[in-house]
């Protein structure tokens, strides 16, 4: 039985009305915490730049705040063992915000190394405000399936909504009154966003905090889990290979008549991806999460194979925007995944397990696409359109055998 059949264990809402306000509210939280988090990279480069430190110390520095998001699940158990996770959330966000504000007051008149090390503190509870928040969503959805995959569809928007909006916010405010007023704007949207986070319905804690595994028995659980087990596999696929879009674009973006058009591109993907969460919203996913996760990564494969042939500026954005689309739907079958078959004492390790990991896989398809494309340009978004259909494929033939067993 999915653990989404046993809500039991949770405070369901009271009423339809009841479900639908703290859905809003959660919304809210999750994209102020999340777009400071994702916000931050941006604002810390701009910084470094501003302060005159050279291009690869701005990266460094950047590469600060996204590398500890691997030890977060180090840190994930307190999620599931507190009596109330909110707090746990809410202080992560509050801590990430006061780490990089410091750090970022630190930065123009410090020896990089003391910003580095608190900009390092920051990230590692960036997990908690990404796949740390999703896993209360359950508890706030209700307890029917449809109402469940709806949440989701909303948390996927807010995962895309603040993936825009922190880096724009960053960018308008450092335009308009410098890089370092952005980094603290996106450190007080964290602070508010603790206190949007402690305004969400309360989840009953487990009944037994000594069942709940560590982070490596959590990981095996994953692994010996099938379903789990191919979300994870194709999570970490999936993320690796979207990651070789922005550097495809740059690459073609002067065949297509200006450098600057790459810009243009990745907006196409982030729209899609927007599309791609507003149509999950009318028609949310439906039937068992492990066939859609396998399916919908093959689309996935389907569409970065549609991106190579594009000869025009038009035809280029819509196969981006179709990347979007599916890559958005891919993700929310994900979520659908981890909610329903995570265990409940460890629900809130799984997502920041899965989440961290495909934080990782993102950052290593990136740098994998730049050493390629030296090469042919459509290498890498060959080669890794081949990955993800091979991993699906891979998927249908674990599934097909544990039927069999």
């Amino acid at each position: 039985m999915s653990s989404a059949s046993t809500s039991s264990e949770e405070h369901a809402p009271a009423s339809n009305g009841g479900s639908v306000w703290a859905l809003a509210r959660y919304v809210f939280a999750a994209t102020l915490v999340r777009s400071a988090d994702g916000g931050a990279v941006v604002a810390i480069v701009l910084l470094a730049h501003a302060s005159g430190l050279p291009p690869w110390l701005s990266g460094l520095l950047g590469a600060s705040i996204t590398a500890p998001h691997l030890l977060g699940p180090f840190i994930a158990r307190r999620l599931d063992t507190a009596r109330d996770g909110r707090i746990v959330i809410a202080c992560s966000a509050v801590a990430h915000g006061v780490l990089l504000g410091v750090a970022a007051l630190m930065l123009p008149v410090a020896w990089p190394v003391w910003p580095a090390l608190l900009l390092c503190a920051s990230g590692l509870f960036g997990p908690m405000l990404t796949g740390g928040i999703s896993s209360r969503l359950p508890s706030i959805a209700g307890p029917s399936q449809r109402s469940q995959r709806r949440a989701q569809s909303w948390d996927v928007a807010s995962y895309g909504i603040s993936g825009t909006l922190g880096p724009a916010a960053v960018a308008w405010i450092a335009a308009a009154t410098g890089p370092l007023a952005a980094a603290l704007v996106l450190a007080a949207a964290a602070m508010v966003g603790a206190g949007a986070v402690l305004a969400l319905p309360a989840q009953a804690p487990v009944a037994d905090a000594s069942a709940v595994p560590s982070p490596i028995r959590t990981l095996r659980q994953i692994w010996r889990s099938g379903p789990l087990r191919r979300t994870l596999a194709l999570t970490v696929t999936v993320a690796f290979s979207v990651a070789a879009l922005p550097i495809y674009a740059v690459a073609i973006a002067p065949q297509l008549g200006d450098p600057a058009l790459a810009g243009t591109l990745v907006a196409g993907y982030g729209v899609g991806s927007l599309v791609g969460s507003a149509l999950l919203m009318v028609w949310p996913l439906r039937g068992d999460a492990d066939r859609a996760t396998l399916l919908l990564a093959a689309v996935v494969a389907l569409a970065l194979a549609l991106v190579i042939p594009m000869p025009s500026l038009a035809t280029a954005l819509a196969a981006f925007a179709i990347a979007g689309i599916a890559n958005s739907l891919f993700f929310a079958a994900t979520l659908a995944s981890r909610s329903e078959y995570a265990p409940p004492e460890s629900r809130g390790q799984v997502f920041i397990w899965v989440g961290a990991l495909k934080i990782a896989a993102g950052s290593a398809g990136t740098a994998t696409a730049g050493a390629l494309i030296a090469g042919t340009t459509w290498v890498p978004v060959a080669a890794v359109a081949g990955a993800c259909a091979g991993a699906a494929l891979l998927g249908v033939l674990d599934r097909a055998r544990a039927s069999r067993a």
